[in-house]
Parts: structure tokens; sequence; C-alpha cells
């Protein structure tokens, strides 16, 4: 019965492989596996359930199906020592790819280099503003190397889990050590859990927004849910109060009165004062649902860093905003509407009053 092994390679990057043996593989032994081209060293990074497990919701495993490539054998010590050389050869080879990039003007970072473990092929991880004409250059390194020549875009992230290093907590990096998968972190998740938006102490050693913040981003939604919105008016005992804020920790409501009093409750005395006198009275005029706390978010709150850390879209600043829905216009607020002063096109897409030059009648 073949067994379900992970193994992982150089820079944190995993596959999964079937070991057609009848006894599993010691954890950590390393292993020649077969890939594309040739075949590769790796060592045996999890295996049996929780390989099957890692297989099922990983983003490099592959679903209900197994793999199809197989791990060959036990890697001997002069097939470890290859290895090793290897090591000093992936510098070499990245100082000599960057030296080719600056010869080619390209607007390219070459993070990191990989040669497989026959030396049959070569790969080159980079990062980029934008898309790369790299064609050139492959014909350059293939020259130089003589070997297949494999250049991959990869995002600061994923540049950051295959470099490895220490965050600001003072251990390793969680998306080289233990996470799957990297899943986007929005301003929004900062929002929910009330930190600052200040990019120095919410973003990670790659620029973008830390990981961690997703970690406890469920409790604090479903936690919220308990209590009343901040900036509602509600009825109490005392009359009509506003909810300042809430502290989902120590279960408490803060509540400022008509006459500027202020006062804090428990969340059980909130609800039993709000039930007796008729509970949410009215809503703040100017008041936004914080149920949408993404959406919620207003561009002055940000700072300027953060707008090129998000990992999505910043909202708009307010001024740019015209109308949410002009007049005769769509819902997105696109240009194929007519307006005031806009020119009406007749119904087969032409001109009407289309005169013998260019210039339709009416303008100047």
């Amino acid at each position: 019965m073949a067994h379900l092994v992970e193994v992982a390679f150089k820079g944190n990057r995993k596959e999964f492989f079937l070991w057609d043996y009848p006894d599993p593989p010691p954890l950590n032994a390393a292993v020649i596996v077969d890939v594309e081209r040739g075949e590769d060293l790796g060592y045996i990074h999890a295996l049996g359930e929780l390989a099957e497990k890692r297989n099922s919701g990983c983003s490099h495993g592959c679903g209900t199906s197994m793999p199809e490539r197989k791990a060959l054998r036990l890697a001997t010590e002069k097939d470890r020592g290859l290895s090793k050389d290897l090591e000093k050869l992936n510098e070499e080879a990245r100082h000599k790819a960057m030296d080719r990039v600056r010869a080619n003007n390209l607007g390219m970072k070459l993070s990191d280099a990989e040669w497989q473990w026959d030396r049959k092929k070569l790969t080159l991880y980079f990062t980029a503003d934008k898309r790369v004409d790299f064609r050139n250059l492959v014909r350059d390194l293939a020259s130089l190397f003589r070997t297949r020549i494999e250049l991959k875009q990869i995002g600061v992230r994923d540049e950051a889990k295959r470099l490895d290093g220490i965050g600001r907590c003072g251990r390793q990096y969680c998306s080289a050590s233990w996470l799957p998968e990297l899943r986007p972190v929005n301003l929004g998740v900062a929002k929910d859990q009330r930190l600052s938006l200040n990019p120095s102490q919410i973003s990670g050693a790659c620029g973008r927004l830390m990981c961690c913040l997703r970690y406890e981003h469920e409790f604090y939604v479903q936690s919220r849910k308990r209590f009343p919105k901040e900036g509602k008016i509600v009825a109490t005992k005392l009359g009509e109060e506003k909810v300042l804020s809430i502290d989902i920790f120590h279960e408490r409501v803060a509540l400022r009165g008509v006459e500027g009093d202020l006062r804090s409750l428990t969340l059980a005395e909130f609800k039993q004062e709000t039930e007796q006198h008729g509970g949410v009275a009215v809503t703040v005029a100017n008041g936004d649902d914080e149920e949408t706390a993404a959406e919620g978010i207003r561009p002055e709150e940000i700072s300027p860093e953060l707008m090129y850390t998000a990992e999505h879209q910043v909202p708009a600043p307010r001024a740019n905003i015209v109308s949410e829905h002009p007049p005769n216009g769509d819902a997105n607020g696109r240009g194929e509407t007519e307006g005031p002063g806009k020119r009406r096109r007749g119904r087969r897409g032409g001109r009407r009053g289309r005169g013998g030059d260019d210039t339709p009648s009416g303008t100047s």
C-alpha cells in the first residue's frame, strides 16, 4: 500500500508524493523524488493522517485525489553531500542572474535561485511591480548556465516565506514555519479589532499587513454581535443615552446621557434596562453601520503608507466622490448614461446632427 508523504524543499516549498513501499519513511528523512524533469532531493515534512489532512486543505495539496508523482528512495550520504554543494551554487547563480537583469535593464528583483538536485533545471524567483518581458533574459541565462531556466514571479509575502526570518514578535515568520497558505488581509480586519491604522504597527517585514491579524478576527466579529452598535441612541431608565464604546473582554458598555453624564454598565445590566424601557430609540443621523467595517473605513483615518501596503483597494477620498447614484445614470456611476450637458446618441450608435466634418453640431 502506497503512503502519502509531504516533502519540503528549499525555500519552504512543499509538495505531496506517494511512497510506494510497505514501511513509511522516517520523519525528516532525506528522500529523492520524481519531478517533472529529472529528480530532486527533499525532506519528509508530514506523513500518515497529518499528510492526508494537509493534502485536502493546503493550497499546494491535491484535494481529495492522490498525487501522481512518487518518492523514489531514501537519500544516501553522497546524495546529501551533492545537495549541500548546491547551496553555494544557488547563491552564485543568483548573482550572475542579477548581472544579466541589470544588463537587460529590467524592473525586477531576483529574490532567490534554486538548482534542482540533478542540476537539470534552475528556477529563479523574482518580484516586480508589474509584468516583465523577460524573454531575452531567459535566452541569456540559458546560454550562460546551459540548462533549463524557469523564472517565477512571486509576491512580497511569498518572498518573505521563501527567505524566512524573525518577526516583530521575536519568533519565526508564521508563513515560513507553520501557516499552510497565505490568506488576504485587508484593513477591515484591523478596523474590527480597533487596532491602530499606523503601518509601522500592523505591517510585517514584507511591508504588507501581518498575517496574524486574521487569527482572532472571527472572535471579535462573533463577540460584537452580542453588543449594541457604537453610536446608537438607546432608551434606558435615565432616558435616551448614546452608546459610546463597548468592551468585549470585560463585557461592559459605556453610555452618555443627554446632559453629558457618563456611566458604564455590564452587558447584563444594559440588556435588562433596554428591555424594560423599549430598547433602541433612534439611530444617530450621521452614524455608519459598524457591521460593514471594511466599508466604514474613512480615508482620513488611513495613514498614507497604508495606501500602498493594503492587500485590497483602499476607499477613495470622499471629496472625489460626486454621487453614488447620479441622475439618469446607473448604480456604478459609469459615463454611458445621459445627464445635463451630455450629447444624446442615435439608436444605431451614430451622432445626431453630424455635419460634413468630424466636429459634432452644436459644439465649438
